[in-house]
Order: structure tokens, then sequence, then C-alpha cells
């Protein structure tokens, strides 16, 4: 399947998946929270620019120590809507000990093949500053789902396993199939392998031999939640999170330059050591845009019941949706 088909699939799925749970889900506050959660701190900024991010990294890099993935995602070719290369690459010469890494692609686009992906990276700017370590390059690897709704194991590019600490570097947009893609959907998706730990998480199957359908809607939203816990289990908290809300196209940066035009304003970024809090402070700015220009992404979002993302990482127990936001200038 390449991008173009990829893309044609998530958007006809949505007709069987996702639009009766939208109803319900218009007139519902994103948040659902408990007495009984914690309380997490979410970093805010309006300062759009490198400097912003590395303010924000600096209250949330307590547990980030030894060799340092930071996790990306980098983009199809010229796509116009990633995070400015400059803010990647001055949060690396902030990070001792630490690389940029990415998986393969399981649709046929740009990012493929490891090779395919080095020319993108080239074109995207990233060999100017960096070598990406592209995950999946010499193969996968299982990681334990514990309590999984659907998966027991994950694989995740081998070399995930040469890291001791995850910054997961995010831009917050829409997502063809997820709704929305935050954190835990960088994380979900980007750290699972091209081949077989995507096809688990979009198909619920490792064999890259079979003819499956790709899944949308809650069990996508699960499966995605299944992903990331086992993710962040692996780090055993040695994570921290930041969001970037700017240029919040409908589509993910896995469409390109084919992306639509974002019509809601620029927003800011977050940063939590909580990937559930993180991911809620962003749906809950999102709500609060006017309704001209929230109109096209809260219908992304909830065409494809994105909103249960939150409630995967609610039940695996992977953060509060509970937050304190904390502005800093």
């Amino acid at each position: 399947m390449d991008r173009r088909d990829f893309l044609k699939v998530s958007a006809g799925a949505v007709a069987v998946a996702g639009l009766a749970s939208a109803a319900n889900a218009a007139n519902a506050a994103p948040a659902k929270n408990s007495k009984e959660d914690k309380v997490s701190t979410v970093y805010f900024t309006k300062d759009l620019s490198a400097a912003g991010v590395l303010k924000l990294y600096e209250k949330v890099k307590q547990n980030i120590s030894g060799k340092v993935a930071i996790k990306l995602h980098t983009g199809e070719p010229n796509g116009p809507n990633i995070i400015p290369r400059e803010w990647d690459e001055a949060l690396q010469k902030a990070i001792p000990n630490s690389t940029i890494v990415e998986t393969n692609t399981l649709y046929q686009g740009g990012r493929y093949t490891t090779a395919d992906h080095r020319k993108a990276l080239e074109v995207n700017g990233f060999t100017k500053f960096t070598v990406v370590d592209i995950m999946d390059e010499d193969g996968e690897t299982p990681i334990p789902v514990k309590d999984g709704y659907w998966l027991k194991e994950l694989h995740v590019g081998k070399h995930m396993l040469n890291y001791d600490s995850m910054v997961v570097f995010t831009h917050f947009k829409g997502h063809a199939m997820g709704g929305f893609g935050g954190s835990m959907k960088n994380i979900a998706i980007g750290c699972a392998g091209g081949q077989i730990g995507k096809r688990e998480v979009h198909m619920n199957t490792s064999d890259v031999n079979a003819s499956a359908d790709w899944i949308m809607g809650a069990k996508f939203m699960e499966l995605m939640g299944d992903s990331a816990k086992a993710t962040c289990d692996h780090f055993k908290g040695k994570m921290c999170f930041i969001n970037v809300l700017r240029r919040m196209s409908v589509d993910c940066d896995c469409a390109g330059t084919s992306a639509a035009e974002p019509t809601c304003r620029d927003i800011g970024i977050l940063a939590s050591t909580d990937i559930l809090a993180v991911d809620q402070a962003s749906i809950d700015m999102v709500y609060k845009l006017p309704p001209k220009e929230l109109k096209d992404l809260k219908e992304r979002i909830e065409s494809r019941e994105g909103l249960h993302q939150l409630d995967a990482m609610e039940h695996h127990k992977m953060g509060s949706r509970k937050y304190k936001l904390v502005e800093v200038l």
C-alpha cells in the first residue's frame, strides 16, 4: 500500500467507524477527571521558537539521563508543517549524548525503506546538523505489553533498546486514522517497527504475509494505547513529552505536501513528564479555539473517535487527565 492508498483507506473507513460516536462526543467535555486522580504539572509557553522549546525542556528534563533518544516525526519530503529543523537542532544540542530517532513506515511513501527514508531526511534538512538513527534499520524486536487491550507484545525498532531515556518531541496536529497526533501517537506508531510493529498496531497482526484490514475507530486507539504503554514501560519513567501546537493541519505530517492548510491559529508549546496530561492539555487548548477555527480539526478528531486515545491511556494508568497548567514566560 502506498501513501495515497493509505490516506484513501483512512478517509473511506470513517463512514464505517467513528461517525456515530462523534455525535455523542460533540457535546461532551474532552476531559473526564476523577477526584482520585493525581494532578500532574503541564508547562506552557506562547513562545513558538527554539528558545521556547528549551525553556520548557528545562522544566521536564529531571528524569532524562544516559543515552537519550529524541523521538521526532521527521515527515515526508518537503512537508510544510513539520517542526522547524532549527528547533530540532537546538533541542539536540541542549541534551548531552542524544540522538534523533525514527522508524520506517508501513505505507509505501518517502520513508518506506531505510534508503528512501535517508533521502527524505536530507530533503527535510536533517543531514545538515545530525545523523538520524532509523531504529528499525537492522530489524525489529519484541517488547512486552502488560495487560494490553489487544496486544501481548509489540515489535519496536531494535535500536530503541540502545537508549536509556526518551524525549518525545511532537508536532501536535490532526491525523487521518488517529483523529489527532500527539505524544501518544508519536511513540505508539513512531517506535513500532516499520513492517511488523506497525502491522501489530494498524492491523492487530504480526504476520507480514497476512492480507489484513487497517483498523479504525476505538479499537485503533486501544491498539495505539497498548503500543505506547509498551514503550513507556520499557523506559520506566525516564521520559518527557513536548507538544508543539503550531500549523495544526487536519492531516498528519505523513501526508507531506498534500496536507491540508491549517484553519486554526497557532497556540504554543506544552511539556510534561506525564504523557496523558500533556495530550489532554493539548486537546483542551485546541477545544477552546473559536468554533470557526476549531470546526475542521474537531471534525477530524471526533469522526475517528480520536478522543478515545485519552481513555486508552487512562485505562492503562499511563498518567493523569487532571493537571495544573503553569505558564512559562
